[in-house]
């Protein structure tokens, strides 16, 4: 196995894989469905397939199914990561992508409101829609937790349907869908002086509890929606009384948007406190109306499905330039990731353009502003948006920061074969425990000595005697650092370990470097995790004892990875920084009880990873997908930050 830093295959063997997914995901449903659950659940199919109809996203035919009813399938969650290829571009062109540009506008505009708050917007709460009865938070932890959820749908946050040439325009297609293909969680101290949106890839494979079951994130609240619409109707029915289409509407909506809330604050550990929802509409108005964003390309683009066709460098995108920029999926080497660093880096730079001169003195750009924001934003009954303005009044964008969660696979397997986005929940948990941290919130739940560092169980001074030489060490590059298996493992002999494999990680999109083990309390894997820069210490009981599997992700900073041939010996570093603070690679250890789902596996069947904790969704060996995490992204800078 060569160690080049992760390896990518052409787009071909990308399309013939997925294809190949979505024949195993039909056999896979029939195969669990005997005749008798056939029977019973023959009501439940029928509404499942009209679901699919009703909530499919547009941008792939993937599949998704239940955990409880192989029957179950959700095109609002099957929409796969990488397109299938095919003859209707139109088709392709739609779904998540011009939702990921109003999230990413309107997100940008919302954090940074409060710069000029009354003077600019006024009332603008008075002209929002509202979603009431939302069961929310009241940042107890120390910040406001604001979920901002982008839907795919043809009407504007007042439920007009949209105009025939604004559909055009926005290239939305013609089918109106309840997809919510992209999910952002805003957290912004209550002292106003910064904010972090972090992204939540859409194919997140989550316990949608025991109506839905395994689903991806996105296909939550439209799955629910459609099965309280049919309640109600059927309800209504029984009664003898005429359905009421707008009470059915609002009433599916929130049980749709209930969901969503439950299973984002189940999946990050952190209570929602408000919640505001995007429509299609204000995309270009909202990009026009600062005279264009500016980005910057690594390479040149021509990609015809999306329309994305850009010069390498930097430029400025117009309103439906930026919809391409922002909505290409084919050829993006780290799939989703890489279309969640666009959705960022756009976001970086409405921020700036906002909090210009030019915009900030300009009363008919802020009056387009204010009229695009209306047309397209849905918030929870009761936000005070002003005081959020007032509470941001001295945020600059430099303090506007934005990052993804931590993802344990980008290219899993869900339960019928599709491809989902896999996670463990502790290491997302401590991942928001950290920004907790940093926004100087104190969390006053009951459980807020949470999984990440000090507070796990992790003490290096207990690390105990140990032989290194009793121990083989695989090394495993899953980054795109070339050489950093050989490096590391170089290290790893020089102190003493026997190294047995040094290459290639079978799974990509590993986000957390991590040392594996049997037995987590091992004592020389506990040494070499210390050794190497205090990496996290993960239980696999697939490994025979003696063997330790170390995978170094593209966030590896620890010895070796500089490949100038100066890295000392392990043994005279010693043991790395001994900070388990639950920054960085050692967040996360702690375990979970309710795991659901089964762990990554390679092409033999055996647990590569062992991820501890709530992960859900299994993961297939995979050569073609680059796997280090998003950089963090501010809004601060002299220009746009370069990306694929």
């Amino acid at each position: 196995m060569s160690d080049n830093g992760g390896s990518r295959g052409d787009s071909h063997g990308r399309h013939s894989r997925h294809r190949r997914h979505s024949r195993d995901a039909r056999e896979a449903r029939k195969s669990y469905e005997t005749p008798e659950e056939r029977r019973a659940r023959q009501e439940r199919a029928a509404r499942r397939a009209a679901a699919q109809r009703s909530t499919s996203g547009r941008e792939g035919s993937g599949h998704s199914a239940s955990g409880r009813a192989a029957t179950a399938t959700s095109a609002t969650a099957a929409s796969s990561r990488r397109g299938r290829p095919g003859k209707k571009t139109r088709t392709r062109q739609l779904g998540s992508g011009p939702v990921k540009g109003v999230l990413a506008a309107v997100s940008a505009v919302m954090l940074i409101g409060g710069t000029y708050g009354h003077f600019s917007f006024g009332n603008i709460g008075s002209d929002l829609s509202q979603a009431g009865g939302l069961n929310l938070g009241d940042q107890k932890d120390g910040a406001t937790d604001i979920l901002l959820v982008g839907i795919d749908s043809r009407t504007d946050a007042h439920g007009k349907e949209l105009t025939q040439s604004e559909i055009d325009m926005l290239r939305a297609g013609e089918e109106d869908t309840t997809s919510t293909d992209t999910i952002i969680l805003i957290r912004v101290p209550n002292d106003g002086s910064s904010a972090t949106a972090v992204s939540i890839p859409r194919d997140t494979y989550v316990d949608g509890g025991s109506d839905l079951g395994n689903v991806k994130l996105n296909a939550v609240y439209g799955q629910t929606k459609y099965y309280k619409t049919k309640e109600l109707e059927e309800e209504a029915a029984a009664a003898g009384a005429q359905s009421n289409e707008q009470d059915i509407e609002k009433e599916s909506s929130q049980a749709g948007r209930e969901a969503l809330v439950t299973s984002v604050a189940d999946v990050t550990g952190i209570t929602v406190d408000h919640y505001a929802e995007v429509g299609l509409l204000g995309f270009v108005n909202l990009t026009n109306a600062v005279g264009g964003v500016d980005v910057c390309l690594n390479n040149a683009v021509d990609e015809p499905n999306s329309g994305a066709k850009f010069p390498a460098g930097q430029q400025t995108l117009d309103g439906q330039d930026a919809l391409s920029f922002v909505r290409q999926r084919y050829d993006l080497p780290r799939g989703d990731l890489d279309r969640i660093t666009r959705q960022q880096v756009y976001m970086a730079s409405l921020a700036n353009k906002v909090l210009s001169t030019s915009t900030l003195t300009s009363p008919s750009k802020l009056s387009d502003l204010r009229s695009a924001i209306a047309s397209s934003v849905v918030l929870d009954e009761g936000w005070d948006v002003m005081g959020l303005a007032t509470q941001m009044q001295n945020l600059a964008g430099g303090n506007v920061t934005f990052e993804t969660i931590p993802v344990t696979s980008i290219d899993g397997t869900g339960d019928a074969g599709e491809s989902v986005v896999t996670v463990d929940k502790n290491q997302v948990h401590a991942f928001f425990d950290d920004l907790v941290g940093e926004s100087g919130g104190s969390n006053d739940s009951d459980d807020s000595d949470s999984d990440s560092g000090e507070d796990s169980g992790e003490s290096w001074e207990d690390i105990g005697e140990y032989d290194p030489a009793g121990s083989v060490v695989g090394v495993y590059n899953a980054s795109e650092v070339g050489g950093l298996a050989a490096r590391v493992g170089d290290l790893v002999a020089g102190a003493g370990y026997a190294v047995g494999e040094v290459g290639n990680a079978a799974e990509t999109g590993v986000s957390e470097s991590q040392v594996n083990v049997a037995d987590p309390n091992d004592p020389a894997a506990r040494g070499l995790a210390k050794q190497l820069g205090g990496l996290k210490v993960v239980e696999d009981s697939s490994l025979p004892a003696g063997q330790i599997n170390v995978t170094l992700s593209g966030t590896y900073d620890g010895p070796g990875t500089s490949d100038s041939g100066v890295d000392e010996p392990l043994e005279a570093i010693g043991g790395g920084s001994g900070d388990s603070s639950g920054s960085g690679d050692n967040a996360g250890s702690g375990d979970s009880g309710d795991n659901v789902g089964t762990p990554g596996t390679d092409a033999t069947g055996e647990d590569v990873l062992g991820n501890s904790g709530d992960h859900v969704g299994g993961s297939e060996t995979s050569e073609e997908t680059s796997s280090s995490q998003p950089e963090s992204i501010d809004a601060g800078g002299d220009g746009p930050l370069c990306v694929n």
